[in-house]
């Protein structure tokens, strides 16, 4: 029986596309906006972030020293925040009704830019018990260490755990550690998913 249902946040909950913040840093980093993934790809700034190696500050520093740029970190922070898009994947209709009856719990590879930004701009969020995020974990899916503090966080076994994520690799490693999961593909799936396994939202 699932007790706590467990969801990724970006391209599940929140849409998001990493080119809009791309097309703006190349404008003053003077070059092609696919020139900055490349840059970035060969350092470890951003995964460091991600896993809370690094401070949010120390990473704008980093970022502006790899790219030949001089950003503020207020107008950096608002940049780097810029990929994500308005409208959710999964209505909040449907997040509200699952937490009248089931624990819900985040699990998310961000940082300490991205992370405030998403919960200050996104009400869907309010509906979650619990955050567990990789840059306060000090680890990334698809680590056994992010899986062990989910289940933590939803105070029940892993096989009573529901997860989604759209990423296949994080997909089985939750797999891996005992919990139900299945790769994200839309809203309409997720609800068939949690149907077949007994799931009940409905008043």
């Amino acid at each position: 029986m699932i007790r706590t249902i467990i969801f990724d946040m970006g391209k599940v909950l929140i849409p998001f596309d990493f080119q809009l913040g791309y097309n703006r840093i190349a404008e003053l980093a003077g070059c092609e906006a696919s020139a900055v993934p490349e840059r970035l790809r060969q350092y470890d700034s951003v995964q460091r972030f991600e896993s809370g190696a690094i401070e949010p500050r120390a990473f704008v520093d980093e970022i502006n020293q790899i790219l030949g740029t001089n950003y503020d970190y207020d107008v950096f922070c608002e940049i780097w925040s810029s990929i994500f898009l308005t409208d959710t994947l999964i209505p909040e209709s449907l997040l509200e009704a699952l937490h009248r009856r089931y624990r819900l719990v985040l699990l998310s590879n961000t940082n300490a830019i991205h992370f405030p930004m998403v919960r200050e701009r996104y009400p869907i969020l309010n509906h979650f018990d619990a955050f567990v995020l990789s840059h306060e974990v000090g680890a990334m899916k698809p680590s056994p260490k992010m899986y062990e503090a989910a289940v933590a966080a939803a105070q029940c076994r892993p096989e009573e755990c529901f997860f989604t994520d759209d990423i296949a690799e994080y997909v089985e490693g939750a797999k891996q550690y005992g919990i139900d999961a299945v790769r994200f593909e839309s809203a309409e799936q997720i609800e068939r998913e949690l149907t077949d396994r007994g799931v009940d939202w409905q008043e």
